[in-house]
């Protein structure tokens, strides 16, 4: 199947929640993956979050394609950032796409050019640079391996995050470049990349106006756009603003809430709420 919950989300033009996995071992993607109906898709974060790319991102998409054709889009963020207009990232598109992934993050996506790589190294031919030869992808499709080599482009979705000034200053030129399904917005290193204080748990005024201004242009180009909460209170009100996917929480974050909560009124008081990763 080429569908999946996040494309369905984007095809019908609804806003789709997510969580970002930065804990290491299928049992972590697998249990975050199962706890909510809600849930369109979980990232596995191989670039600040510490599952490897080799071979643990694997795992991790094969542990939540194992919970049937209803779970959660896997997306991984890759760790390449910067340049990557060489074409230095390619292998590691090329390695979790070939593992099952349901599209990549690639952070710091800062010129047209960098955008282009990445959406190449995303497609097979004639649309990009992407080589065949998996034993693996299809399955975790569920696609004979001829249906995936024809199809996968359509379902493949590509996101360059804008978090840097030179990626704010080019994004129409990123935001222009054909195959690019939408960019994803780092509001913590967007934040300190313009010598501001990272959320707590908001942008301060200026970075919110940026943070609007980027969700704008991307909409008049026929672009998704998306952005990381550290809330559900916080990804409702993103919801509202037009946010086409929207993480809600963090693996470690939940856990951690969850624990706080739990053993702060086991003894009588009220846990402390924490906000960023």
């Amino acid at each position: 199947m080429t569908s999946h919950p996040l494309l369905r989300a984007f095809q019908a033009s609804k806003p789709a929640f997510g969580a970002w996995i930065t804990l290491p071992g299928l049992w972590a993607a697998r249990t975050a993956a199962a706890a909510s109906p809600h849930l369109s898709w979980l990232v596995i974060d191989c670039e600040h979050g510490l599952t490897p790319l080799q071979p643990g991102a694997a795992e991790s998409i094969a542990a939540v394609t194992a919970l049937g054709p209803d779970a959660p889009s896997t997306i991984v963020r890759i760790p390449a950032t910067g340049a990557c207009a060489d074409g230095s990232a390619t292998w590691q598109i090329k390695y979790v796409l070939d593992a099952g992934a349901r599209g990549v993050v690639v952070p710091m996506v800062s010129t047209g050019a960098q955008a282009k790589s990445i959406v190449s190294a995303a497609r097979f031919p004639p649309h990009g640079v992407r080589g065949f030869g998996s034993p693996f992808t299809q399955v975790s499709w569920g696609l004979s391996a001829a249906d995936y080599l024809q199809k996968a482009n359509e379902g493949v979705l590509v996101l360059g995050q804008i978090e840097t000034p030179e990626g704010v200053k080019n994004l129409q030129d990123i935001l222009a470049v054909d195959g690019l399904d939408g960019v994803f917005i780092g509001p913590y290193d967007l934040s300190l990349s313009h010598g501001h204080p990272p959320p707590s748990p908001d942008p301060v005024p200026i970075m919110e106006k940026m943070i609007q201004e980027i969700l704008q242009a991307a909409h008049k180009a026929g672009k998704k756009c998306a952005i990381y909460c550290s809330s559900g209170e916080q990804a409702a009100k993103r919801s509202k603003e037009g946010f086409d996917m929207i993480n809600v929480t963090t693996d470690s974050g939940a856990m951690t809430e969850g624990i706080a909560k739990h053993l702060a009124a086991a003894v009588g008081q009220v846990a402390e709420k924490k906000f960023g990763y």
